[in-house]
Order: structure tokens, then sequence, then C-alpha cells
């Protein structure tokens, strides 16, 4: 069927007739209702959507200069602070104890090592990493990858909320 210059086609979800721009070439369901399949699959799989966009994109050179050009606008820095304050009144505990460690290193009462405890790298930067939140001098000082695989491994520190 023609109409005003343009094919219709009837979509085979919704079965309303729609012109053919209404459609991703050769399918036979409207864009409308391609996009909301699209929206309710990745909303019932949404753990494993959330694991393969981390695996695609963790190495992408282009999405890490792209963050990094957002990052310095005034927008990703807004979206920064925002985040960050909502860290802190989500994680008080955590917070509290950041702040003593981080007082103690500056105060020379904790000495920070320069390499992990774990592996022994000497790159990038070193965490204070508790195992016990309420304890916020006692911690391990770990590379951001050994950091994280103990995080994996063990979940949350301790007394983290």
């Amino acid at each position: 069927m023609k109409t005003q210059g343009y094919f219709m086609k009837s979509c085979k979800k919704c079965d309303e007739n729609k012109s053919d721009d209404e459609f991703y070439n050769r399918d036979n369901t409207c864009k409308e209702c391609r996009k909301a399949m699209v929206r309710e699959n990745r909303s019932k799989n949404i753990d494993y959507y959330r694991e393969y966009d981390k695996k695609r994109f963790q190495n992408d050179p282009k999405v890490k200069q792209r963050h990094l050009r957002y990052q310095s606008t005034e927008a990703g820095k807004k979206s920064i602070r925002k985040a960050k304050d909502k860290y802190i009144e989500k994680n008080p505990v955590k917070r509290a104890a950041h702040v003593i460690l981080g007082n103690a290193v500056r105060d020379g009462r904790i000495n920070k090592p320069s390499a992990c405890q774990a592996c022994g790298a000497q790159k990038g930067r070193i965490h204070g990493h508790h195992n016990d939140y309420a304890k916020p001098l006692s911690v391990i000082w770990l590379c951001s990858k050994c950091h994280q695989t103990w995080h994996d491994k063990n979940g949350e520190g301790l007394n983290a909320h």
C-alpha cells in the first residue's frame, strides 16, 4: 500500500499500519516497538549488560579519552562532585576512616609505602585498604588492581555502614 509518497507496513508487534520510514531496514517491527523490546530485554538482563558494557569499554582508548574530556568540562566536574557527595552521604563510616587515615599520613603518624604489599608494584596510586572500618589506622597498602581483586574475592570490609 502506498500513501502520500510512502509505502505503508504493518508492525508485527503493535499491528499498526505505519510508513516505511518508521521501521528499521529489513525489520517488520516499528522503531517504537523495537526500542521498547530492547529496553525491556535490557532491564530483564541488567546484570549481564552491565558486565558486558564494562568489559567492552574497559580498555577502549576512545572511551577513556571521551571520559577524560567530559571530566574536564563544567558538567563533568559537577557530575564528579555530585557522585562524591552522594558517596560521602551514603558511606559516613568509610568516609570517616578515610579522613582519619589521610590525616595520619599527612601528619607523619603513619608511613605510606611506595609499593603494594600484595604484589610489590610501585606503579600508580597505593590505596590504604581497611579490613575493618572501625579501626581506621589499621590498613594494608594495595595497588588499585590488588585492591579490586581483594574486594571481588572478599566483598566489603567490616563495619562499612
